[in-house]
């Protein structure tokens, strides 16, 4: 009986195709998901449309509202969407005082946005207080459910094209579960599942069982691609919302913003580390079998260790948000205009830039099987 390991990777031979898929990876972030809106926005300027998108909380809001629409509509969807999250003070503030950002801040704790989610009454009762496991979150997201019926065609997301793929972490195991329209249907649950933050918004229950946030467990799901079988040669645009790298915080203040960009940046640089290496050796076997004689290569033994090998090559263009002039730890629910449109601007502007680079185009090493650029780090350094 073949072994797993073999079935797997000659999977990955027979349907390995010759062509490579586009994939957006989208992390968790809130408000700063706008940023993913201004990725897209320039990937579709460019007449590039994903193949597959996997998100994660915003990430999988804003992957619905892509997928979940004709190629056509998807910016105006995205656009819509970011409209009704957008916060207008009842007054004009200069935005120097700082008093505007403050202002939406605690508008957004004590209302909530209305398309978005709400205050839940009993949740403010106290701590203790029984609200049932499906209730339990400081906010209820009734309000999000109304906006992604009336924004996304679920139809068209399990048509999957594109393949949608949803992060969530299964709240009594503690394990990761992706929801994938390959696999199975994915309905406005799954997209709710990925982006109930405990404990501001209550777990959401899918067969049964109760989920919450993915960004919990992987912010930035790209093992979902490496991991993916038949894997295949991919471009991937992975959208970083939390930045690895910071000064070291004096202040409270400073150690909330900068312990928020460590917890939800993920472990993206040590996975992609680690995938390199993998790739590496598996194209290493590859080479190494073609050196064997045919009536070596074809023997059970030989078959069973060089199956071992993917001939798979993936691109991975790390597309990092900057960071804004005096944000904090609030930034994720910075839902304020003006947040909102810098945030897209920098997504699109650096998209651009990286598409105008093209470094996945240059040729590389052949037993390189995991390439990682990163294009708008050059494009911050050179400002």
């Amino acid at each position: 009986m073949e072994s797993k390991v073999t079935t797997l990777a000659d999977a990955c031979r027979r349907e390995q195709p010759k062509e490579r898929q586009i994939v957006l990876v989208l992390q968790g972030g809130g408000a700063l998901g706008a940023y993913q809106a201004g990725v897209y926005h320039a990937l579709h300027e460019h007449g590039i449309e994903p193949d597959w998108i996997i998100g994660t909380s915003i990430g999988a809001i804003n992957a619905s509202l892509i997928g979940g629409n004709p190629p056509a509509e998807r910016l105006d969807k995205l656009k819509e969407f970011w409209t009704r999250m957008a916060y207008r003070p009842p007054f004009a503030v200069p935005a120097w005082t700082g008093v505007s950002d403050t202002i939406a801040y605690w508008k957004t704790l004590l209302r909530g946005i209305p398309a978005f989610f709400e205050p839940n009454a009993g949740a403010f009762l106290g701590t203790h207080v029984p609200l049932g496991a499906d209730s339990a979150g400081f906010y209820s997201t009734s309000p999000l459910r109304e906006t992604l019926t009336e924004l996304v065609d679920f139809e068209l997301i399990n048509r999957c094209k594109p393949r949608i793929t949803v992060g969530a972490a299964h709240v009594r195991t503690s394990e990761m579960r992706y929801f994938d329209s390959r696999d199975g249907e994915i309905g406005v649950e799954h997209i709710m599942a990925s982006g109930a933050l405990p404990p501001a918004f209550p777990a959401v229950r899918i067969g049964g069982e109760l989920y919450w946030d993915g960004g919990i467990l992987s912010n930035t799901p790209t093992e979902a691609i490496f991991d993916d079988n038949p894997r295949k040669n991919s471009l991937i645009f992975a959208v970083h919302l939390w930045n690895p790298m910071g000064q070291e915080p004096s202040t409270i203040w400073e150690v909330l913003n900068r312990h928020k960009d460590i917890q939800y940046s993920s472990r993206v640089a040590s996975h992609i580390a680690r995938q390199r290496q993998l790739h590496h050796m598996r194209h290493i076997i590859n080479e190494l079998a073609n050196l064997l004689p045919d009536d070596v290569r074809n023997t059970a033994e030989a078959k069973a260790l060089t199956a071992y090998g993917c001939p798979t090559v993936m691109h991975v263009v790390r597309l990092l948000a900057p960071q804004l002039e005096n944000e904090n730890h609030t930034k994720d629910v910075d839902f304020s205009p003006a947040s909102i449109r810098t945030r897209w601007q920098a997504g699109y502007e650096n998209t651009m830039h990286a598409l105008s680079q093209a470094p996945w185009e240059v040729e590389t090493d052949p037993l390189d099987g995991v390439i990682l650029h990163e294009p708008n780090v050059v494009l911050e350094a050179a400002e």
